[in-house]
């Protein structure tokens, strides 16, 4: 079996070879050890220190994950040369240089929400906590990551926003205040006096306890509708989405309550039809036969 002896004698090359770099995968895997014990230290410390300086969440998070991807590529570069003598770290970094414009390529989409990420976390608008719109996406940002958002929407679901989309779009934050501006329109009968019915509006949304008494309320006549003449009724009241709903609907029910208890009409449209010719109309008596 003379044809396997060249066969053998690669495998016992390989295997001396493992042989000699055996200590060296072992020094490595000490390093990678220390590397992620080192790591749970300083960013443990790091995240204790920022805690007690009050920093942001969002800028607290972004410190951390910073120093750990820190302290692993050092890790990581040092036990890569332990293995391979020969790769110096100016080998490496001029290797990544190389091969830096094929990596942008790839992943572009990915360091887009990186930095998006990052910039996100440096601004002050945004907040753990606040309602935000972006476009059609609504919901309470609960996490702000290096690459996505996590926002839960009013229904409870889970929405995941890459942070390319936040950066680059117009975001609202409706809890950026304790407070916002509603308003909603009344109308009135024209036959009804326009100054009455706004001391009555006024008087029944000042003093409910879901309308800030520390603002005024505003009735303004606003404009002749199709069947009525239609007034701004503005308030203000807390900004999360659920005390706009419960304020706007006790604002809704006092006006309905006091304008009805004061007679004043609320319209609904009219309609007139005309016709070109006369439209013929049957009456049948009422002392008719039954058939």
């Amino acid at each position: 079996m003379e044809f396997l002896n060249p066969l053998r004698e690669q495998l016992q090359s390989m295997w001396l070879s493992l042989v000699q770099v055996l200590p060296l995968l072992t020094i490595a895997l000490l390093v990678v050890l220390i590397t992620g014990i080192l790591s749970r230290v300083f960013v443990g410390a790091l995240l204790r220190s920022l805690a007690r300086s009050g920093l942001r969440p969002a800028l607290q998070s972004l410190f951390a994950t910073l120093l750990k991807v820190t302290i692993w590529l050092v890790g990581l570069l040092i036990a890569t040369t332990v293995v391979f003598p020969s790769l110096t770290p100016a080998k490496m970094l001029t290797a990544l240089g190389l091969g830096s414009v094929a990596i942008g390529f790839a992943f572009k989409d990915i360091f887009e929400n990186f930095f998006a990420g990052v910039l996100i976390m440096l601004r002050k608008a945004m907040r753990i906590g606040d309602f935000i719109q972006c476009q059609d996406l609504m919901g309470k940002v609960e996490h702000i990551a290096l690459r996505e958002t996590y926002l839960r929407q009013t229904d409870g679901q889970l929405l995941i926003v890459p942070n390319r989309l936040l950066f680059q779009n117009p975001v609202h934050v409706i809890t950026d205040r304790d407070l916002r501006r509603y308003e909603i329109i009344v109308g009135i009968a024209y036959s009804e006096d326009v100054e009455t019915a706004r001391g009555i509006i006024l008087q029944a949304v000042e003093g409910l306890p879901l309308v800030n008494s520390a603002q005024p309320v505003e009735v303004y006549a606003r404009e002749f509708g199709s069947s009525s003449i239609d007034f701004t009724v503005r308030w203000w009241g807390k900004s999360a989405p659920l005390d706009r709903h419960q304020s706007r609907d006790q604002v809704v029910q006092a006006i309905k309550a006091a304008l009805d208890k004061a007679g004043v009409e609320i319209p609904f449209p009219y309609r007139t039809l005309t016709f070109k010719a006369p439209v013929p109309v049957q009456t049948e008596s009422s002392d008719a036969a039954p058939q």
